[in-house]
């Protein structure tokens, strides 16, 4: 498994509930320029619509050898789930009123994956316990380094 990129701030935004894997339906040019690492999921997040998902603001940058005919960097890409996921995702979301967003895009067995999450928004309180738990650690760390 190869990870192209990550989304760092996610886990730091959100509260991850569950996670799916799902493919990507992506053309030619988008797959090359995925395998370069030139991709951006820092601001996209998933939209179901008519029982079907899609990663909306993606950027996969174009392919600097195809033709005139290149793919437009942020166009909305649909996502392969199954039926009873979508429908587990969609769910929760009316219910519970959680964001899908994406966590990481990778590849596995030659295929573009991205693993998305049911999230749900941090306060900014939750945010500072979490800089200091972190910097607790990182002094915790440093001290059992030097004795």
């Amino acid at each position: 498994m190869d990870v192209i990129v990550q989304n760092k701030k996610a886990r730091f935004e959100y509260f991850i509930e569950d996670t799916f894997e799902a493919g990507l339906v992506l053309k030619g040019s988008e797959i090359k320029s995925v395998r370069l690492k030139k991709v951006n999921i820092q601001d996209a997040y998933i939209l179901i619509k008519n029982s079907e998902a899609f990663v909306i603001n993606m950027h996969i940058s174009s392919y600097a050898f195809s033709s005139l005919f290149n793919h437009d960097e942020t166009r909305r890409r649909k996502l392969l789930l199954h039926k009873h996921e979508i429908n587990k995702l969609e769910t929760k979301k009316k219910l519970q009123g959680l964001t899908i967003i994406p966590l990481k895009l990778y590849m596995k067995d030659g295929l573009a994956k991205l693993e998305i999450a049911l999230a749900k928004g941090k306060k900014l309180h939750d945010k500072r316990h979490d800089l200091q738990t972190k910097d607790m650690n990182m002094r915790l760390k440093k001290i059992n380094k030097r004795g």
